[in-house]
């Protein structure tokens, strides 16, 4: 494992890892014994599913059983690289009825499918990301097993809130009290972000309900900085997206009107008239021909390369010189954290988790929403010159590895 700020710990018996900035950092007598986990998430792409991923294939290597219970494989789990000795999966069918045209009662499949692993496997825990409608199945499998088989040992319930559930889905008329009896019902509640928490607090009026903060975290084996690969094959790469002379600057997102690509394509046609500049946004959604359109009416179309989702983000993102995050809302910033580890600044707005995440003018810059002026001041002032970004660049580890372990 690499010694890094991103580098997980030990699980804890929630089935997390803590953030800590030396994996050796950890007392053995802390050490779990061998837990069997269900991990369900979003099988596509999207921070959820990597952290999930991750965090199960971390766990996975200091020998608990990990069982994925998912409608398909998760994507970062897809072609790894990785020792899959402690890793199964178990997949979620959804039938086609006509009666279920306009509703495919997937939560239902899901509860029967967790009940099953649960009476085959003897898992210890079901871990799910999102309380509606991962963890509301995971209730109704305890409840199942409990009625028809009472001498199995039911799992524990942890439930990890991500954006959607406190600030979108969670919080409509419609979802909210069920929501809130889903957090009430888990046996354990983490967030990605201290604001994420305060979220879930206001919105869903828990404040009896402990909530624990654990951020999202990155494996420094597969994110390291240019520095780590040899000269000729990072030159021959970025030759591939921006010439010597450019700077390349970078987007990650699932191209959703609340990650505003709009302003980041705004922004680079305003820079590009200062300095030699490339854009690369890593990406698809319904904002795309949308942002391709704007690209086109900017006369920027021609710098511009959106290259779609990417399973190699990881090679990707140490050629950038930049990356510009101006969404309206983000419960941590996974692509933010990405890229920070690779030694690339971020460039974020003033919401959700970012600022815990990016310490303003140390190790990336902090602007408002909407704020096109101040994005591309920001920008100008980075990539033109040497020194800042060199100055940001070597303080992104330093920073980012203090900022996190405190929590």
């Amino acid at each position: 494992m690499a010694q890094g700020f991103c580098t997980p710990i030990g699980p804890d018996p929630s089935g997390h890892s803590k953030l800590c900035s030396n994996s050796s950092d950890q007392p053995s007598s802390r050490r779990v014994p061998p837990l069997k986990i269900g991990i369900t998430c979003v099988s596509s792409h999207g921070g959820s599913g990597v952290v999930a991923t991750e965090l199960g294939l971390e766990l996975a290597t200091r020998g608990h059983q990990i069982h994925f219970i998912t409608s398909s494989p998760p994507f970062r789990l897809v072609g790894r690289d990785a020792d899959m000795t402690n890793i199964h999966f178990h997949e979620v069918e959804s039938i086609h009825y006509p009666l279920f045209e306009h509703c495919q009662p997937y939560d239902l499949a899901l509860a029967t499918r967790m009940a099953e692993a649960v009476e085959k496997e003897g898992l210890d825990i079901l871990h799910v990301h999102y309380a509606i409608p991962h963890s509301i199945s995971a209730y109704l499998a305890k409840q199942m097993i409990q009625a028809r088989r009472p001498t199995v040992s039911l799992p524990i319930i942890i439930t990890t809130l991500h954006g959607t559930d406190t600030t979108l889905v969670g919080i409509d008329k419609s979802y909210m009290p069920i929501t809130r009896f889903a957090i009430e019902q888990s046996d354990g509640v983490t967030t990605v972000s201290s604001s994420l928490r305060q979220s879930a607090y206001e919105n869903f009026d828990i404040w009896n309900t402990d909530i624990e903060v654990i951020h999202n975290f990155v494996n420094c084996d597969i994110y390291s900085p240019r520095l780590k690969r040899s000269e000729k094959e990072f030159s021959q790469l970025r030759s591939l997206y921006a010439d010597p002379s450019e700077k390349l600057v970078v987007n990650v997102s699932n191209f959703r009107r609340i990650k505003r690509v709009s302003d980041v394509i705004e922004v680079f046609a305003r820079v590009i008239s200062v300095l030699p500049a490339r854009l690369m946004l890593i990406g698809d959604g319904p904002d795309r021909q949308m942002s391709e359109h704007l690209a086109k009416e900017l006369g920027v179309f021609d710098k511009v390369q959106f290259i779609g989702k990417q399973g190699n983000i990881t090679k990707l993102l140490p050629l950038a010189d930049l990356i510009i995050l101006p969404s309206e809302m983000e419960s941590f910033g996974l692509s933010a954290l990405e890229a920070m580890a690779c030694s690339v600044p971020a460039i974020v707005t003033r919401v959700g988790g970012f600022p815990e995440l990016v310490k303003d003018k140390i190790n990336g810059v902090i602007c408002d929403v909407g704020d096109i002026e101040g994005m591309t001041e920001a920008t100008v002032d980075i990539l033109g010159d040497p020194e800042n970004l060199e100055s940001l660049s070597s303080n992104m580890k330093t920073i980012t590895t203090r900022h996190l372990a405190q929590r």
